[in-house]
């Protein structure tokens, strides 16, 4: 009774989230607005919050259903029974725990890398919003077919397509910048840029086609809570959310957008990063 009635609270709560998220799946006058910094993250999050509420209600349902069974018929619970249905009951109930504590817990833990994602990308993004009151128009959750671009800030001094790599860090740390990856000083895998680049060069791509002419996006990699050390080439800048306003110095003439041009990619990525879009 214990398992029927968790499982029945599991299905019963799993089925009214997914109905009332195919109703609210559209917003009202998404055609006017816009993606938010972080605003895959948020949704993930909001996902993931249901979903770790769930795990814990059965747990909960099934923990005072057992219990209460114990307590008020223990003497006669398990009269009766051969003791291999008992090892069966047993051993299901075990199986039954075992699968909802693993899901329980990589449910957690997504919980908490999707926030530190979000939490990272809205640091950066914010710091655009200021930027781009001097510089042109902010846009988030760029998606290109060769990924998604956390940040795009457009204006007549160029295009500068930020992304945004979340690291958890334990006292002070370095981010460096070589050989085509992020390395840490604290330890930890690197990270290659090699998506990054993709995502610029299929993002140029989409502009050289709209504006007839070849267009440069610079590449601006943000390691949010980590000091900057030392970064080799030109081809990225490496900031955190404080050094991120050096982004106005690194420009080039070459790279400027006549109004015409600015125009059309702005309202392209308009078009791009519309609620109804996605």
């Amino acid at each position: 009774m214990a398992i029927a009635s968790a499982g029945i609270f599991f299905v019963a709560a799993r089925s009214w989230q997914l109905l009332s998220g195919a109703i609210s799946r559209t917003p009202d006058f998404a055609d006017s607005i816009m993606s938010e910094a972080a605003q895959r993250f948020r949704d993930e999050l909001q996902l993931l919050s249901r979903a770790q509420a769930t795990w814990l209600g059965a747990a909960l349902v099934f923990t005072v259903m057992y219990t209460m069974a114990m307590l008020f018929r223990e003497p006669k619970l398990f009269e009766g029974y051969p003791e291999w249905q008992l090892w069966v009951l047993l051993t299901a109930l075990g199986a039954a725990a075992a699968f909802a504590s693993y899901r329980l817990v990589r449910t957690i833990v997504s919980w908490r890398h999707v926030r530190l994602l979000r939490d990272a990308n809205l640091a950066i993004g914010h710091q655009l919003q200021s930027i781009a009151s001097g510089h042109g128009r902010a846009y988030h959750d760029v998606r290109t077919s060769a990924g998604v671009i956390d940040h795009v800030l457009i204006g007549q001094a160029g295009i500068y397509a930020v992304h945004v790599i979340a690291r958890r860090r334990s006292g002070g740390g370095q981010a460096s910048l070589a050989a085509g990856e992020i390395s840490f000083s604290t330890g930890g895998a690197p990270v290659a840029v090699a998506d990054i680049v993709a995502a610029g060069r299929r993002l140029e791509e989409d502009f050289a086609r709209l504006a007839g002419r070849a267009i440069r996006v610079r590449s601006v990699i943000a390691v949010p809570g980590w000091d900057i050390g030392e970064q080799s080439g030109n081809e990225h800048l490496l900031v955190n959310e404080h050094t991120l306003p050096m982004i106005r110095g690194w420009k080039d003439q070459n790279d400027y957008l006549v109004n015409e041009d600015l125009d059309v990619l702005q309202e392209a990525l308009t078009r791009r990063c519309r609620l109804s879009a996605g």
